[in-house]
C-alpha cells in the first residue's frame, strides 16, 4: 500500500507557496475526479481551474523512492501544485477511485522502462571501467598554485598576529577580502571562505567578542597552513595517492566529492533509516549562501549525522529550499562525507514512513548517558583544529534545572551538570525558550545540543536544539 505523509510531500514541493497552493486545492475541493491504479502505485485526476477544462494530472510510485509528476497545467515547477494536492488527498484519507492506469501514462512508463533496460544492457556490455589516469602535469600545476597561495596567506596570518589585532582597521578587511578571492582562484576554497569570515570578523561592531573569534580563526588558518602544505607537498612527491577520505582536508583544498568517490571509499550505509530531530537556515554571509541544515539520528547505529544544502544568494530564488521532516526516512544508499562526529550525508530518493515507538526509543538508547563521557568526546574532536567546531551531542537528561546563578543546567544520573547557554555559532537563541516549555518536558528527557569552546573563559556550552521525552519532539530551534 502506497504511504505518504504530509511531511513528505511537504519535501517534494519546490517552495512554500507550492504547499500552501496545492493544500488550497484539497480544502476548496477543486478536484473533480481522484483515482487509483490497481496495483496501487499511480495517483491520477482531474483538477478544476481557470481555463475552461480541467487539469489532468499524475504522480507515478512505480519507482516508489523517486515519484514522477505529470500535469496538464503551464506550471514549471515539479511537482506543481495540483500534483502536489493530489498527494494531500490521498495523505488526508480522501476516497481514490481504482481505475485502469491512463494509456498516455503507461506509455510513458514503456518508454522509461526501455531507456532503463538499454542502459543496463549498454553497462552490462561495456569492458570494466579504467582506473582513472592522473594528468600529473596538470596536477603538478595545480598544486603549484595552491602551495604559493597557502605561502602567501601564512604571510597574511603572520602578518595579523605580529601587528596584533588591535591594529586592523578598514583597509585590513579590504585586503583579506581581496586576498581570499585570490584564494578561490588558487583552488582553496575552503581558505577563501575562512578568510572572509575572519574578515567579517574584524569589522564587528563588538570588537570584544569579534577579536575573540578572529583569534581562534587566526589558529584555524593557521592549522590548515600547515596540515595543506605537507599534505599537497606528499601529493606533488606521489601524484597517485589516494585521496584522504577521513579527514576534512580535501574539501578545504577545494575538492568536491563525488557519490560515486565516497562509495569507493566504502562511505555508503545501505538501506539506512533517519529521523530528523533539528533543522535550521541562516545565511552565511563569508560563503554568500544560505545554508539549509538538518540534524538526523541513524536509526539502529546510534549516530548523529547532518545534511547541509547550499543555496548561493544570486541562485537562490531559483533553488528548492529544505525544511523540517517529522517523518522517518527510509533510504537505500546513505552517503557520509568526510568528518568528524557528525558526517555530513547525502542521498538521493527516500520512502517516508510514521514515527513509530519503536524509534522514540532508539533515541532515548542512542542518548549519551554520561556527561562527562560526552563533553570527552567533544574535547577529542576539538583538538582537531580542521574539524567541526560546533559538535552535536544526543544527551539523556535527568532533569534540566535553574542553577543559582539563574541560569540554565543539564544534570545526568550521576548528579553532573553541564551548563546551557546560547552559542555563537547558532543565528538564534533557544535557552530564552525554556521558560515557556511544558515543565514535564525537562524532566527524564533526552536534549540535542550542540556545544561550542569559548575562548575568553574557557568554558564549553551546551546550546538545546531539541527536547524528546517518549513520543514528544519539541524542536527549539527552527
Amino acid at each position: 500500500m502506497l504511504e505518504l505523509t504530509a511531511s513528505y510531500i511537504d519535501s517534494l514541493a519546490p517552495n512554500a507557496a507550492a504547499v500552501k497552493n496545492g493544500r488550497g486545492l484539497v480544502q476548496k475541493n477543486k478536484f473533480v475526479k481522484l483515482n487509483i491504479s490497481e496495483e496501487g502505485n499511480l495517483l491520477f485526476g482531474e483538477c478544476s481551474g481557470s481555463g475552461k477544462s480541467n487539469y489532468v494530472c499524475s504522480v507515478d510510485f512505480v519507482t516508489p523512492d523517486n515519484p514522477v509528476s505529470r500535469c496538464s497545467c503551464p506550471s514549471r515547477q515539479f511537482p506543481c501544485k495540483h500534483a502536489l494536492g493530489l498527494m494531500y488527498a490521498y495523505a488526508d484519507g480522501t476516497a481514490f477511485e481504482k481505475a485502469s492506469v491512463p494509456e498516455d501514462v503507461a506509455s510513458k512508463r514503456e518508454k522509461a522502462e526501455k531507456r532503463e533496460e538499454t542502459k543496463a544492457k549498454k553497462a552490462s556490455e561495456d569492458a570494466p571501467a579504467k582506473p582513472k589516469k592522473v594528468n600529473k602535469a596538470a596536477l603538478k600545476k595545480k598544486i603549484g598554485q595552491q602551495l604559493e597561495a597557502l605561502d602567501e596567506l601564512e604571510k597574511i596570518v603572520l602578518s595579523l598576529v605580529r601587528g596584533g589585532l588591535g591594529t586592523t582597521n578598514a583597509r585590513t578587511v579590504k585586503d583579506l577580502n581581496d586576498h581570499a578571492k585570490r584564494l578561490g582562484g588558487s583552488y582553496l576554497t575552503g581558505a577563501e571562505n575562512e578568510l572572509r569570515r575572519l574578515a567579517l570578523l574584524l569589522e564587528q561592531g563588538d570588537r570584544e567578542q569579534g577579536y575573540t573569534y578572529a583569534a581562534e580563526q587566526l589558529t584555524l588558518l593557521n592549522a590548515f597552513i600547515k596540515k595543506g602544505r605537507a599534505y599537497l607537498q606528499a601529493k606533488q612527491e606521489d601524484p597517485e595517492l589516494a585521496p584522504d577520505a577521513e579527514s576534512t582536508i580535501e574539501e578545504w583544498l577545494g575538492r568536491a566529492w563525488q557519490l560515486s568517490e565516497l562509495k569507493e571509499a566504502g562511505r555508503v550505509t545501505e538501506n539506512a533509516e533517519l529521523l530528523q530531530l533539528a533543522f535550521y537556515s541562516y545565511r552565511d554571509e563569508a560563503r554568500k549562501e544560505f545554508v539549509d541544515t538538518g540534524f538526523w539520528l541513524e536509526l539502529g547505529r546510534e549516530r548523529v549525522h547532518r545534511t547541509v544544502q547550499y543555496r548561493p544568494f544570486k541562485a537562490a530564488k531559483h533553488m528548492k529550499e529544505e525544511d523540517s521532516f517529522f517523518s522517518v526516512a527510509k533510504i537505500a544508499e546513505l552517503y557520509r562525507y568526510p568528518g568528524g562526529m557528525n558526517a555530513r550525508v547525502r542521498f538521493e530518493g527516500m520512502l517516508p514512513r510514521e514515527a513509530a515507538e519503536a524509534d522514540y526509543e532508539s533515541v532515548r538508547s542512542a542518548a549519551s548517558a554520561s556527561i562527562a563521557e560526552a563533553v570527552k568526546a567533544v574535547k577529542n574532536q576539538l583538538k582537531d583544529p580542521l574539524a567541526d567546531r560546533s559538535p552535536v551531542v544526543l544527551l539523556k537528561a535527568s532533569r534540566i534545572a535553574r542553577t543559582e546563578a539563574g541560569a540554565f543546567a543539564l544534570v545526568d544520573e550521576s548528579g553532573a551538570a553541564l551548563e546551557l547557554g546560547d552559542i555563537y555559532r547558532l543565528p538564534q537563541p533557544t535557552t530564552p525558550l525554556l521558560p515557556l516549555v511544558d515543565p514535564s518536558l525537562l524532566d527524564d528527557c533526552a536534549v540535542l545540543a550542540m556545544f561550542e569552546h569559548r575562548m575568553d573563559t574557557g568554558q564549553l556550552v551546551a546550546q538545546p536544539l531539541t527536547l524528546i521525552q517518549g513520543d514528544r519532539i519539541m524542536r527549539l530551534l527552527y
